[in-house]
């Protein structure tokens, strides 16, 4: 696959985002796909989240998301991504925007992002869990725990559902320490400034790794079935040609040896795997 630059296999390198006549001002793209195909590249908004899309010390681009984005523009013969990182919150902003064509950060599909945004069908289901202290000094095993005692905070990254989790499970406002990455999180446990961090088990037992053995995922977190996370793609609303042509591929793809190949080496395996849909997540 051809790059702007040269790059690892199996990783994008970070390019930057040129705004240019045809984006700036949020115009109209309903033939986002044919300039897509005609230039053979495609711009990608991600965000710094492992294991979803983040940006590796080298320099490059990988992760769940991006990786299958790979794959999935390979097969309909686009030669070029460049991917553009951004915050947490400033993602559907930016696309709607026109900074990229789509977002690759493993977004969760809800109704409310559902007015926003258009989605694939779901490329992965997920559960949370919390980060804390190592040995879990205030035996925290789920929302409502954390509830109970309104001197305890958490820290949640921005624009993430866990906000309205914890809110629907009685966190006050005051308990909660907004962050704009999952680093900031990492660095609120570790100095005190937050009891707990939220976030999906695959993210969350990254960063205990991560701190050594300084905190701790739990591993018994006890979280409402509706609150599990079903991540996917995302793209304008007008370009429903362009998000159509995605589906179709990633339906073939999802599940095939391929796919399980591509993404096990972010912890992601086949009870990850859902046939959930886009229609029914937004409905819901």
């Amino acid at each position: 696959m051809n790059r702007a630059r040269p790059f690892h296999f199996g990783k994008l390198l970070l390019a930057s985002a040129v705004l240019t006549g045809f984006s700036i001002g949020g115009l109209a793209q309903a033939d986002t796909l044919d300039k897509i195909k005609s230039d053979s590249s495609v711009r990608i908004g991600y965000a710094n989240e492992t294991p979803f899309a983040y940006t590796a010390t080298d320099g490059s681009v990988t992760g769940e998301s991006p990786e299958i984005v790979e794959k999935i523009f390979q097969k309909m013969g686009i030669e070029t991504i460049n991917p553009v990182l951004t915050e947490w919150g400033s993602l559907i902003p930016g696309l709607r925007a026109s900074r990229f064509d789509l977002i690759a950060a493993g977004m969760y599909i809800t109704p409310e992002r559902c007015k926003q945004v258009l989605f694939t069908d779901p490329h992965y289901q997920l559960q949370d869990t919390l980060l804390v202290k190592a040995g879990n000094p205030k035996q925290l095993g789920s929302y409502e725990d954390i509830a109970k005692d309104e001197s305890i905070k958490l820290a949640i990254m921005s624009g993430t559902v866990n906000l309205n989790y914890a809110r629907k499970a009685g966190i006050k406002d005051s308990q909660i320490v907004q962050v704009p990455d999952t680093t900031s999180q990492l660095q609120a446990v570790r100095t005190g400034r937050a009891d707990a961090a939220v976030g999906t088990q695959l993210t969350m037992r990254g960063l205990a790794e991560k701190a050594g053995d300084q905190v701790e995922a739990t591993d018994d977190f006890k979280d409402d079935p509706a609150n599990t996370g079903y991540g996917a793609l995302a793209f304008r609303p007008q370009d429903k040609e362009l998000r159509d042509a995605v589906n179709a591929e990633l339906k073939k793809w999802l599940g095939s040896d391929d796919h399980l190949k591509t993404v096990e080496p972010f912890g992601f395996d086949r009870s990850n795997v859902t046939d959930k849909t886009a229609e029914e997540l937004c409905s819901a």
